[in-house]
């Protein structure tokens, strides 16, 4: 009987990913469904080269775990690939390798691609009539996934994001000298993160001063004029914007920066936003000026992350494991947001078809009528995600992460 569980990681790293790794295999372990329970290494091009790690044995002992749910990044490893259009033979592939696995469950935890893999692996064994479920396990600080109220990994980017802001504020207005500081934010088509910069001002600043989402379209020429304006009765301004800003031809406004160079699913890569706006505000305006990039610890400083977050992500990796146990397949763990005040949730699954290869995007009521703010709503919407210090376990006061040997599983064909 195929009962063992396979699961990967796929795409970005998030400061939750590994939560929700942890989720599931505390779940396999404890459902008396699950006999062995594997690893992908590094996705699905783990899979291929069969790069299996076998879990039970890697992960020690329950401390283990609970240190793995803290952890940044991504135990397993990542991979960017696309799974090819059916047919092809990669299908009978990743079959056979099943097979040899006894896998009964695949779980996959990634973001919009991943899903994708989902819905191609999990279409593919329906139509041969193949009893393996796949189930995805949501994951992405950009936030951008439809039929989840929000994804594991946001919350704690979210909150890091707002803290940085307002620490940036702080440090841009010591001097008597006007300012005008760019914080470039992650965000290709979506501008949950850069909008959540918002919550500094909970702290107490007014900071940022303007954000700009790629929900809108962006117009040089009016962001010069409003930021002069701004600058009237601001003397150190901040600006947040999504390295996402597209202009009114729909090229990204930092296509320039990068020659066009894309990834495995076609997504060019994207920075220099901040830098190529600083130059244009030194070149206009007579003040100090300099552009700060969060870049990647926007999705891996686990110090400021949010409990919330790690215990939401925890809790979607173990219901992915028995929505799988359940029957169901092609499907992806989601959130859906009962309460704001009190914040509570329930999970439930979504047909992974209403995910893959789509993008949620920041409501147009929620973005303010001058196009470079957002609104109440949004505000209430980010609050209860950031809330919360997870436990953490110091080390010569030192947050300390998990590294294990990845012992390699084996079968009955070995």
């Amino acid at each position: 009987m195929m009962n063992n569980m396979l699961i990967g990681q796929s795409g970005g790293p998030t400061v939750a990913i590994n939560a929700s790794l942890s989720g599931a295999i505390w779940e396999a372990m404890r459902s008396g469904e699950v006999h062995e329970i594997y690893g992908a290494r590094n996705g699905l091009q783990g899979i291929l080269k069969k790069e299996i790690i076998d879990l039970k044995r890697s992960i020690q002992n329950e401390d283990d775990l609970a240190l793995l749910k803290e952890t940044p990044a991504m135990a397993l490893g990542s991979c960017r690939f696309k799974l090819p259009d059916f047919p092809s033979d990669t299908y009978q592939k990743i079959l056979n390798i099943f097979h040899e696995y006894e896998i009964g469950y695949f779980l996959y935890i990634g973001g919009n691609d991943s899903m994708d893999t989902v819905k191609k692996l999990s279409d593919y064994f329906l139509s041969i009539h193949e009893e393996i479920k796949v189930v995805g396990i949501p994951k992405t600080i950009d936030n951008d996934l439809l039929c989840t109220d929000h994804t594991p990994g946001f919350g704690s980017a979210a909150k890091y994001i707002a803290t940085s802001v307002a620490e940036i504020a702080c440090d841009s207005s010591v001097y008597d000298s006007p300012s005008v500081t760019i914080v470039e934010i992650m965000g290709r088509n979506a501008g949950w993160l850069t909008a959540s910069a918002s919550l500094a001002r909970l702290t107490g600043c007014h900071a940022p001063h303007m954000i700009y989402l790629p929900e809108v379209v962006f117009d040089p020429v009016k962001f010069m004029i409003d930021l002069k304006k701004m600058r009237e009765t601001v003397p150190h301004v901040l600006v947040a914007v999504s390295e996402g800003l597209k202009l009114q031809n729909g090229n990204y406004v930092a296509d320039s920066e990068q020659n066009g160079l894309t990834d495995a699913f076609g997504h060019k890569y994207l920075s220099g936003i901040g830098k190529y706006l600083e130059n244009l505000v030194r070149e206009q305006m007579d003040c100090n000026v300099r552009s700060v990039n969060l870049n990647v610890l926007q999705r891996s400083s686990s110090y400021i992350s949010s409990a919330t977050d790690i215990s939401e992500a925890s809790q979607i990796g173990a219901t992915a494991l028995q929505f799988a146990v359940e029957g169901k397949t092609g499907v992806v763990a989601v959130i859906k947001r009962v309460s704001d005040s009190p914040y509570t949730v329930e999970y439930h699954c979504c047909e992974v078809g209403s995910i893959a290869n789509l993008v949620k995007s920041v409501p147009k009521a929620w973005i303010a009528s001058n196009g470079y703010d957002v609104t109440p709503e949004m505000i209430d919407y980010l609050k209860p995600l950031i809330v919360g210090e997870p436990n953490r376990h110091i080390k010569y006061g030192l947050p300390e992460f998990l590294s294990f040997n990845h012992v390699p599983a084996v079968t009955k064909a070995c």
